[in-house]
C-alpha cells in the first residue's frame, strides 16, 4: 500500500573520497582521507589523454583518443576498485561538452571506469574550481579573482571566502588554441599576436562586469599556470608568480625557438610542451585585459573542488539542494503546493520502486518542487517553460544529465506523453513521471484535500492504480481525469489501468 516505506536519510561515513576529472587536457584522480570537514591528500593518478586534441573538424572524438582515454580510465578504475558508489565523483569538462558523439564515448568509459561520469556545464566547473582553490589557500576576507586555464576553456570566478560571486566560462584553452595557431608545434610571430588578440576578444567579454565587481588578489590555477609560472622561476623572470613581464619574456623566447621541439625550457614536462603556446598566449591576453600585475599560483584545481563539494553530500550540505531552494525563492514557487505534490508523489513511487535508490527519490522531490516554476513566466504551458528553465539555467551542482533529466520529468507531469516518444520503455524515469502526474492529477484543487486509500503497482505494458469505487463515484471530476490519463499513456503505447475497488480491500492490503 502507499506510504508503507519511509525514507531513510542518514549521515554516510566514508574515510576516503575520490575525484575524477577527465579534462580536455588531461585526466587526474584524486583520492583524499576524510577528517572532520577537511580533506588531506591520499594519493593522486595524471594521464596525459589529450582529449581535446582528438576532436575532429565536425566535433566527433576520434577513436585513437576515445582509446587512449578509455585505458587511462580503465588504470583509474582498478584503483578505485572497492570504493562504495556515493564516494566517488566523475566530471567531464569543455571536450565532452562539445563532441557529438560524448554519449557513446561515456557509455564505455562509465563501463571500464565502474561509475557514472557527469558532464557538467562550464559555470559549474567554475564553481567547483573556485572551491579547490579557496580551500588551498589561507582564508582572507579579500575578494579573489581566481583565473583556470584548461583544455578547452578557461574559468574566471571571483569569490570571497568559499563563497563564489560571479562565474564564466570562456571557449578557449591551451589545446584548443595550440591546434588552432600553431599547427605543427610552429610559433611564428604572426600566429602568436592572432592568438593573443583572439583571447582578448573573449575575454573582453567579462572585463566590464568583472571590474566592476572587482577582487583584492589574483589567483592563477591548474597545470598551465603552474608551467608557466615553473617556467618563468626556473628562468630567473619571476618568483613563483606569474607576471606581465615574465609571461613576456617567455613569449618572446617561444617565437625565437620557432618550433615546440626546439624549445628548452628548464622545469617545462615533456608533456606540456605542445600546448605550452596557447596556453601562454591566454595568459597574456588575461593579464592584459584584466589590468593584473600579479598572479598567485595554487595547487587547487577541479579535482579538490569536486572532492569537496562531494564531500558535502555525503554530508548532507549539498549544493543542489541549496538550488533548489534558490530557485523556488527566485520564482515564486506555492511551496504548500509543492508539498502537496511531493507528497503524493514519493508514496506512489516508493510504492512501485519498494526501496529506491537515493537519488532516484531525490529526483523525483526536486522535480516536486520545482515543477510549477514556469508560471512565473504563464499559466499556458508552464510546464513547458518550466523544463526549459531546468535545461538552460545555470544550476550550481547539478550536471547536464542531472538538468536534462529532470527537466524530462517536469515536462511530462502534464500534457500529452506522446512527447517523450524517443524515451526507451524501459528508461527508470517512467516511474518518476507516472508518480508526478498523479500526484499533480489529485493536487489540482491546490488546497490540502483527504485522499483516499490508493494502491498502485507496475505492470509488464504500464501501471495499474487501485481507488475506492465509492470516492471515485463521489469525485466525478478527478475520475474524469484519471480516465483521460489512461488515454495519454494508451497513445504513448503504455497502459494505466484505473481500477476501482472496495475500501476494506485496500485498507486490508495496506
Amino acid at each position: 500500500m502507499v506510504g508503507r516505506h519511509k525514507a531513510q536519510l542518514r549521515l554516510v561515513d566514508y574515510d576516503s573520497l575520490a575525484a575524477v576529472d577527465l579534462g580536455s587536457n588531461s585526466f587526474h584522480l584524486q583520492i583524499g582521507r576524510v577528517v572532520d570537514e577537511q580533506i588531506y591528500p591520499l594519493d593522486s593518478l595524471r594521464e596525459p589523454v589529450r582529449l581535446g586534441a582528438g576532436l575532429t573538424r565536425d566535433k566527433r572524438l576520434d577513436r585513437a583518443t576515445q582509446a587512449r582515454a578509455l585505458e587511462a580510465l580503465a588504470r583509474f578504475g582498478e584503483r578505485l576498485r572497492g570504493f562504495p558508489p556515493g564516494a566517488v565523483r566523475a566530471v567531464g569538462t569543455n571536450a565532452l561538452r562539445v563532441a557529438k558523439n560524448a554519449a557513446e564515448f561515456l557509455a564505455e568509459a562509465e563501463r571500464v571506469l565502474g561509475f557514472p561520469i557527469e558532464v557538467i556545464f562550464g559555470r559549474e566547473e567554475a564553481r567547483l574550481i573556485y572551491l579547490g582553490v579557496s580551500h588551498a589557500l589561507p582564508p582572507s576576507p579579500d575578494r579573489r579573482l581566481v583565473a583556470d586555464i584548461g583544455g578547452g576553456s578557461t574559468e574566471f570566478i571571483i569569490g570571497t571566502g568559499y563563497e563564489p560571486q560571479v562565474m564564466e566560462s570562456l571557449p578557449m584553452g591551451c589545446v584548443s588554441y595550440s591546434l588552432r595557431f600553431f599547427p605543427d608545434g610552429r610559433i611564428e610571430k604572426g600566429a602568436m599576436k592572432k592568438a593573443e588578440l583572439a583571447a582578448s576578444n573573449e575575454v573582453q567579454r567579462i572585463v566590464g562586469q568583472y571590474r566592476k565587481v572587482g577582487w583584492r588578489h589574483a589567483v592563477a590555477s591548474s597545470g598551465t599556470a603552474r608551467s608557466i609560472a615553473a617556467v618563468l622561476a626556473a628562468q630567473g623572470w619571476a618568483d613563483g608568480r606569474v607576471t606581465p613581464e615574465g609571461v613576456d619574456r617567455l613569449r618572446s623566447a617561444l617565437v625565437k625557438a620557432g618550433d615546440v621541439a626546439r624549445l628548452a625550457l628548464p622545469a617545462l614536462k615533456p608533456d606540456r610542451v605542445a600546448i605550452l603556446p596557447g596556453g601562454v598566449a591566454i595568459m597574456s591576453a588575461i593579464l592584459a585585459e584584466l589590468g593584473i600585475a600579479e598572479m598567485e599560483v595554487s595547487d587547487g584545481a577541479l579535482r579538490q573542488g569536486v572532492l569537496y563539494d562531494l564531500l558535502g553530500r555525503v554530508q548532507h550540505h549539498d549544493m543542489r539542494e541549496a538550488t533548489v531552494s534558490q530557485f523556488m525563492r527566485r520564482y515564486h514557487v506555492d511551496a504548500a503546493q509543492a508539498a502537496r505534490v511531493e507528497a503524493l508523489a514519493l508514496r506512489l513511487y516508493r510504492e512501485i520502486a519498494g526501496r529506491p535508490r537515493a537519488g532516484e527519490a531525490q529526483l523525483l522531490r526536486w522535480a516536486a518542487s520545482l515543477h510549477e516554476i514556469g508560471l512565473s513566466i504563464a499559466q499556458t504551458g508552464y510546464h513547458k517553460h518550466s523544463a526549459y528553465i531546468l535545461s538552460n539555467a545555470d544550476m550550481p551542482g547539478f550536471s547536464q544529465a542531472d538538468q536534462q533529466r529532470l527537466a524530462r520529468v517536469v515536462l511530462a507531469h502534464r500534457g500529452k506523453l506522446t512527447k517523450l516518444e524517443s524515451l526507451p520503455m524501459r528508461s527508470a524515469d517512467w516511474d518518476l513521471i507516472f508518480a508526478m502526474r498523479i500526484a499533480a492529477l489529485f493536487h489540482r484543487s491546490r488546497v490540502d484535500v483527504a485522499l483516499p486509500p490508493l494502491g498502485c503497482r507496475e505492470t509488464d505494458s504500464g501501471f495499474q492504480l487501485l481507488i475506492p469505487s465509492a470516492w471515485l463515484e463521489s469525485h466525478p471530476l478527478t475520475a474524469a481525469a484519471l480516465e483521460s490519463e489512461e488515454d495519454d499513456w494508451k497513445a504513448l503505447g503504455m497502459r494505466l489501468d484505473v481500477k476501482g475497488v472496495a475500501a476494506d480491500k485496500l485498507a486490508a492490503a495496506g
